[in-house]
């Protein structure tokens, strides 16, 4: 893939070593099925045990409000949770597709996929902003805490935008900040993996949408406890001075936020 670039390959080793360990990307009260990213009745639709793994920062299915014989996007798809949950909604006659670089994530989500014999899940190695998805063949396109990491957002928006159909809707939950991160924060390339460092302010997240064609653009904030942001700045603490990093300054800026655009019919 022509897309590849040093972040890639440390975003894909952090998600390789978070899946062998079973370990989300922000720490225990990320992947903890009772983390209230998730309402009770959708947790439920998967066996016990199925939603113990999340490496997201909310919960874009709801947000979505899926339909029968949907095809859905997952961006960054991870072990699969949120395609599970989608492929639940959208029935037989449905489709969802999941698209993730790192092969360990892969290989555990196709692996459940089997197990709780939901056949109507699709798994795809590539870049999110390279997809190995036909333009105009997508109803929704979801995506949890993945796009806040990439290091060329306008692909990945110009790429969801070639593979919805018309009419089409992106439901995201993502990473976004309201004012500048610290420039240490910024620059640590092992930040990038641990869901703090690629966010942009919500302002420019808008304009980068804006510019791939996306109209009737909705960003609305749902701010972290201190709990969730300490675990990310934690993950690069031997990499990054601290005591140069303000941590209030980061507890203000960065935020969760629900997403939602369409692609003009």
């Amino acid at each position: 893939m022509t897309t590849n670039t040093p972040i890639h390959d440390v975003v894909r080793e952090h998600y390789a070593e978070r899946i062998k360990s079973n370990a989300s990307c922000c720490g225990d009260s990320c992947s903890s099925p009772d983390s209230k990213l998730y309402p009770v009745d959708l947790l439920a639709t998967l066996p016990d045990g199925e939603s113990a793994v999340s490496y997201g920062c909310g919960d874009p299915i709801t947000l979505a409000t899926l339909q029968p014989g949907q095809t859905v996007l997952d961006l960054g798809s991870g072990a699969g949770l949120d395609c599970f949950f989608a492929a639940k909604q959208v029935g037989a006659g449905g489709k969802v597709i999941g698209v993730d670089m790192t092969p360990e994530m892969l290989e555990r989500a196709r692996s459940s996929a089997k197990r709780m014999n939901i056949a109507n899940v699709e798994f795809r190695q590539g870049y999110i902003e390279e997809l190995p998805v036909d333009s105009d063949t997508v109803d929704v396109v979801i995506s949890n805490c993945v796009i806040n990491l990439s290091p060329a957002k306008e692909s990945v928006f110009a790429e969801t935008f070639r593979v919805l159909k018309p009419g089409g809707r992106l439901a995201v939950s993502d990473i976004v900040t309201d004012g500048e991160l610290p420039e240490a924060v910024r620059k640590s390339l092992s930040a990038w993996a641990g869901c703090v460092a690629g966010a942009v302010e919500a302002k420019e997240y808008i304009g980068m949408m804006e510019a791939a064609g996306f109209t009737n653009i909705s960003v609305t904030p749902v701010f972290f406890d201190k709990e969730t942001v300490d675990g990310a700045i934690d993950e690069v603490k031997d990499q990054i001075d601290l005591s140069a990093v303000s941590r209030d300054d980061i507890y203000k800026a960065v935020f969760s936020a629900k997403i939602t655009a369409y692609k003009p019919v």
